[in-house]
């Protein structure tokens, strides 16, 4: 009886290991599916729910990461489905989406700095206003109008400096700066 009960335990600590190793990642995937902070938490957390009760389903052999971040797909289309919403993303922006994840792993499995290490690194050799517009829409999740307001700017100049920040982060991560 003991010995059952440690073998709980021991897939409960796994478990726990893997879903922390693999939260922050998933919360970044499900935000830039559903585009808002909060939708995104319940399908996370909604995920590991449904990885729990589906562990005994897991090919070990395969990679926990993809695994979850199907997971995170359904029920991110399952939630669309539900409330009648078009689903914005496409199979190929999808799997696009999903080879840039497996990218981002195979850094942090091989050694690399952590793609979360990397971008804060990127994001503090932005200029202010650059770095201010990302953490108030991204990092804070407010509206463009919200996130304006704040910066006391115009809504167009804070899309042009999200795009501007967009493109200085993606050289940053993806060169060697």
């Amino acid at each position: 009886m003991q010995a059952v009960a440690e073998i709980k335990l021991s897939k409960r600590e796994a478990f726990s290991e893997l879903a922390r190793e693999h939260h922050r990642e998933l919360l970044v995937y499900a935000r830039a599916l559903t585009r808002e902070d909060h939708q995104s938490r319940d399908i996370v957390q909604e995920s590991f729910v449904v990885a729990w009760q589906n562990m005994g389903k897991f090919d070990v052999t395969k990679d926990f990461g993809s695994w979850m971040r199907g997971i995170v797909r359904n029920k991110w289309k399952e939630q669309m489905r539900r409330n009648k919403r078009q689903i914005a993303l496409d199979d190929g922006a999808l799997e696009m989406m999903e080879t840039e994840m497996r990218t981002w792993q195979e850094l942090r499995q091989d050694g690399g700095p952590s793609v979360f290490m990397k971008l804060e690194q990127c994001l503090e050799k932005l200029p202010e206003g650059l770095m201010l517009s990302v953490q108030s829409f991204y990092y804070e999740g407010c509206s463009t109008d919200e996130a304006a307001e704040k910066m006391e700017v115009s809504g167009a100049t804070l899309r042009k400096r999200l795009e501007r920040a967009r493109q200085a982060l993606k050289e940053c991560l993806g060169g060697e700066n």
